[in-house]
Parts: C-alpha cells; sequence; structure tokens
C-alpha cells in the first residue's frame, strides 16, 4: 500500500455480552454451614482441654478430622437460581432434575450440571447464500430460544448452544437457496417462519424449543443494489406518468361536465364568473376591472344584427 493512502474502515457491529454459565449461589451458604459446627468445636474443645497442654495434639487432631467430614459433608449443598434447573447424573447415570432453591448432592458420587431455563439468544453470524436466480447474498441472523427439558438437553446433546446454532446456519441456506431474490426482499416474515419451523422439527428431541428467529441485514453487490434502484426509479416514474394522466383525464371530464351545466342555465356562467374574481383576492398586485355580462349579451345581438343588415340579398 502507498504511503498516505487509507482503506474504509468497515463499521463495528456490537453486540450484547453473552453472560457466562451457571454461578455459584452456595458459596456463602456451604462456608456458613462449615464455620458454625467447627467454631462450636473449637470452643468445646478450648473449655475441655484449657488445662490440659499435653491433650493438645489430641484435640488438635479432633478438630481436623471433624473440619475434613463437615467439609465433605457441606461440599454437597447446591444452589439453583429462580432460571436454572440442575441435572444430576449419579455414577455416571442420569437420576433427576432439581432446582431451584437448595439441593444436595452426594459427594464423590453425583454430578451435577445446571441449564439456562430462559430465553436464550445466539447470533447466526454472515452467511454467503445464493438464491435460486443465482444471486449471491449475505444474511445475518439471530436465534431466540429455550430449554424446555434440561435433562433432554444435557444427555441427548454435547453442547446444544453450539448445535443449534449450526443446525439454523445450515437451515438458513437452504430456505433462501430455494426463493428468487425479490422474494427474499420482500417476504422476509415468511421466510423467518419457515425457518424457525425447520429448526424446531429437528431439536424438539433435545429438549429445546425455537421462539423466533430473526434475519438482520441482508447485503447483495454494489452493482446490483444500483440496478434495483434504477429499477424502482423507473416504476416510480411509470406511476407518476400514469397518476398524471388520469389526473388530467379525469379533471377534462369534469370540465366537460361542468361546461355542458353552465350551458343549460344563463346564470351559471355568471356565477362562475363572479367565483373566479372572489377567488383572485383584495391584493395591490391584482388590477380587476368588471364589465358587465349584459354589455357581452348586448354586443353580441348587435353583432348578429350588424352582420344580418350588411349581407347581400340574394337576385332572381
Amino acid at each position: 500500500m502507498e504511503l498516505g493512502q487509507m482503506t474504509p474502515m468497515q463499521p463495528r457491529r456490537v453486540y450484547a455480552p453473552h453472560l457466562g454459565e451457571h454461578v455459584s449461589l452456595g458459596k456463602s451458604l456451604r462456608g456458613l454451614l462449615f464455620f458454625i459446627p467447627v467454631a462450636l468445636l473449637t470452643l468445646v474443645l478450648f473449655l475441655a482441654f484449657r488445662g490440659e497442654p499435653e491433650k493438645f495434639p489430641l484435640a488438635f487432631a479432633i478438630w481436623v478430622i471433624f473440619a475434613i467430614v463437615v467439609g465433605i459433608v457441606v461440599s454437597g449443598v447446591r444452589v439453583a437460581a429462580e432460571w436454572e434447573r440442575g441435572v444430576v447424573l449419579r455414577i455416571g447415570k442420569f437420576k433427576t432434575v432439581k432446582g431451584p432453591g437448595i439441593m444436595y448432592i452426594v459427594p464423590f458420587i453425583d454430578y451435577a450440571r445446571f441449564v439456562d431455563m430462559r430465553v436464550l439468544a445466539l447470533n447466526i453470524p454472515s452467511q454467503k447464500v445464493i438464491t435460486r436466480d443465482n444471486v449471491p447474498a449475505q444474511i445475518d441472523a439471530v436465534l431466540f430460544f429455550f430449554v424446555a427439558d434440561a435433562g433432554k438437553a444435557v444427555i441427548k446433546i454435547q453442547d446444544f448452544k453450539f448445535a443449534i446454532a449450526q443446525y439454523a446456519q445450515a437451515s438458513l441456506r437452504d430456505v433462501v437457496g430455494g426463493l428468487l431474490l425479490d422474494e427474499l426482499l420482500t417476504e422476509r416474515e415468511q421466510i423467518q417462519k419457515h425457518i424457525g419451523a425447520s429448526v424446531e422439527e429437528r431439536i424438539k428431541d433435545w429438549g429445546l424449543h425455537v421462539d423466533s428467529i430473526r434475519m438482520q441485514d441482508i447485503e447483495i453487490a454494489e452493482d446490483l443494489k444500483k440496478m434495483m434502484s434504477r429499477q424502482a426509479s423507473a416504476e416510480r416514474e411509470k406511476r407518476a406518468t400514469i397518476t398524471k394522466a388520469e389526473g388530467d383525464k379525469l379533471a377534462a371530464f369534469n370540465l366537460s361536465e361542468a361546461a355542458a351545466t353552465m350551458l343549460k342555465s344563463t346564470g351559471a356562467m355568471q356565477l362562475r364568473v363572479l367565483q373566479t374574481i372572489d377567488g383572485l383576492g383584495p391584493s395591490a398586485s391584482n388590477t380587476v376591472i368588471l364589465f358587465p355580462v349584459e354589455f357581452a349579451d348586448a354586443s353580441k345581438v348587435i353583432a348578429q344584427f350588424l352582420t344580418k343588415k350588411e349581407s347581400p340579398t340574394p337576385t332572381s
């Protein structure tokens, strides 16, 4: 790249940050359940052996063993938030689904995986697709879904977020690939429903449910955009010409009817003249000279009389 030459910067899209996985809410509760009995035992041992220094090693050993046992027992206490469910596996086998609230997991035997039951949003990155009329396009979308069955979401699929994202991308390409460009641009709502139904049909066995899928941006080539812009301009110009012609036709028809009506009534023309004069309004730039209509009629009669008088009489 030559010195001083700069490439235009592409606008950076900002998405909402994704929240992390399960946040342990039971740390403080486990700490409290561990501290209270250990503190009581410490007080009891201190009062029992305070006058016997030679028994301090025994008291310390008892304290250590008790603290280890209490720590192991308390480590099974878990707390699931209102929007979470805990899938419990006992020695590798599915046991039950627990939560929300306090639950107990048997240490060294049970394993719990917490699943978020809220509506989750996954961004579908830009997909390059080719429509049925061989027009390349890039489409961004976002998928909204939630876990309907926590047990199936953990057991049936390894990583349900990754799996549903990949399947949504494939479904988007399949659906859009069978459409024309005009259908892609005008029937967005129907396309979104079709993609959502296609994804839902496959993932319902995974314990998941699609809430909706929304297409964000549809990018096409710049030269095609210019052609579409020219086509739209020509279409608007065509509509404007047709509308103006229809307006002129309607105005001419109305004027002809008005002229016929005025011809039938002797005073209609005089009223129209008075309305026109009234529409001029008071203004210093307008100079209006009123000429009585009767004079015009009299002038026509005199002209007809003179014309008849001047015409030569036929000779026999």
